[in-house]
């Protein structure tokens, strides 16, 4: 990998940047925030997330990416120049990129990823499937003849492959995951709880004591937001076992697709999968007890991988790494989609 080339997850909730020898150089929210009368961007990241629900009228911060895609090709790109900026300054030259994207993303999707990458001036651009990148982000060599089954959680989209032979054998994705989590418990908290509370408190909440099953220590948060009855601020303290039951659905939805995906899988990989289990990734995974629900529905381990935020930026950045030295087609997990003239 030369020094410019660079690997980026762009998820729904989070961008990260990986650059060999270095790590995760950037992990910020994917949250931009412009100026409606100038057209300006007034930050992105961190920085425009602090402002996400608290700007006055001309000023927006919304998320570019909806359910694993660009929803906003313009904002998006420019939040993606403000990222590599922030880490390509002293650079010279133009960067390959290796972008990941969910497993089963559009043709429409995908020109839209790559148009993004291509606004801010990369020589190379290869695209590599979220499961497959995450496979690999966590230790695997997908590139043997065995089956591996990837549950990938993030912040829009759950994807779930088997993967052999370095490529997709069987998969689907969803639009369930984190995200849908953490608006659960908004809606728990408006119609069961009347209060208001926004997507940055739902997302604390679910990250303090968001469970999928009961826990015997029941750990407990205080939630602030605006009593739905009396318009005024208000605040309570909610427990970890109110709030298990409202994920069920998710939780459902997540083990059918498994099943659909294992029902398609030819039995030769069977055997392997039971041996390895299931490997879980991405940040929507670490809720508490979603492993062994998955677990106990389809009858096979689960095991969450190490460094399980960042799985899906490093395996992109193995896969780029590999690139110069691939002479075998099996190898190749990912696919150029464009070169600069």
């Amino acid at each position: 990998m030369f020094n410019s080339d660079i690997s980026i997850d762009l998820g729904t909730a989070t961008a990260q940047v990986y650059i060999k020898n270095k790590g995760v150089v950037l992990s910020e929210p994917t949250v931009i925030a412009v100026n409606t009368d100038t057209n300006e961007v007034c930050a992105v990241g961190d920085a425009a997330l602090e402002m996400l629900g608290r700007t006055p009228p001309f000023i927006q911060a919304v998320r570019p990416l909806h359910d694993g895609v660009i929803s906003s090709f313009t904002l998006a790109s420019e939040m993606i120049k403000a990222f590599l900026s922030k880490i390509l300054a002293k650079t010279i030259g133009h960067p390959r990129i290796m972008m990941c994207v969910p497993g089963g993303v559009t043709d429409v999707e995908q020109r839209a990823v790559i148009e993004a990458a291509r606004e801010v001036g990369a020589r190379d651009i290869y695209i590599i499937e979220e499961p497959v990148a995450a496979a690999l982000g966590a230790g695997f060599d997908i590139s043997r003849s065995h089956g591996t089954l990837v549950v990938d959680i993030g912040g829009g989209t759950t994807d779930i492959a088997v993967i052999s032979l370095g490529g997709v054998v069987v998969s689907r994705s969803l639009k369930i995951a984190g995200d849908e989590f953490s608006e659960a418990i908004e809606k728990y908290m408006k119609r069961e709880k009347n209060l208001l509370i926004g997507p940055r408190t739902a997302d604390n909440v679910k990250k303090k004591i968001g469970t999928v099953v009961k826990r015997e220590d029941n750990p407990s948060c205080e939630v602030k937001g605006i009593c739905s009855i009396t318009g005024l601020p208000g605040r309570m303290e909610i427990y970890a076992n109110d709030l298990c039951h409202i994920f069920d659905d998710y939780v459902y939805n997540i083990t059918e697709r498994i099943k659909e995906v294992l029902e398609e899988t030819p039995p030769d990989l069977h055997s392997d999968i039971i041996e390895d289990g299931i490997i879980m990734t991405g940040g929507g995974a670490l809720i508490n007890g979603l492993d062994r629900r998955i677990s106990e529905v389809i009858g096979v381990k689960c095991t969450l991988a190490e460094d399980i935020v960042n799985c899906v930026v490093k395996g992109a950045g193995i896969a780029l790494e590999e690139i110069d030295s691939v002479t075998d087609i099996t190898h190749l997990y990912h696919k150029k989609a464009y070169i600069r003239d």
